[in-house]
């Protein structure tokens, strides 16, 4: 489970060779969410706040996401993001 990136006590996760649609995981406190990068649908149970962060974050990267997919599938280290600031 690589970390691609950490903010506001968000971390955001890919797991190695995980289903298709291309998404990614966000982690805070014990909730979890996935977001699926082409469509920005989330599926689960995040804080509305929290929530906003993690989309703002994803509309910035969506492209930085797909090649982070891309080697994530290819059992590949998917690389850092920069962070939400």
């Amino acid at each position: 489970m690589p970390i691609i990136s950490r903010f506001l006590g968000i971390i955001i996760v890919m797991y190695w060779q995980d289903h298709a649609p291309p998404h990614f995981h966000a982690k805070y406190g014990g909730y979890e969410i996935s977001v699926d990068i082409h469509t920005g649908l989330v599926a689960g149970r995040f804080p509305k706040r929290a929530l906003r962060h993690v989309l703002e974050w994803y509309d910035l990267h969506k492209n930085e996401l797909l090649e982070a997919w891309e080697r994530c599938s290819a059992n590949e280290l998917p690389g850092s993001i920069e962070p939400l600031e």
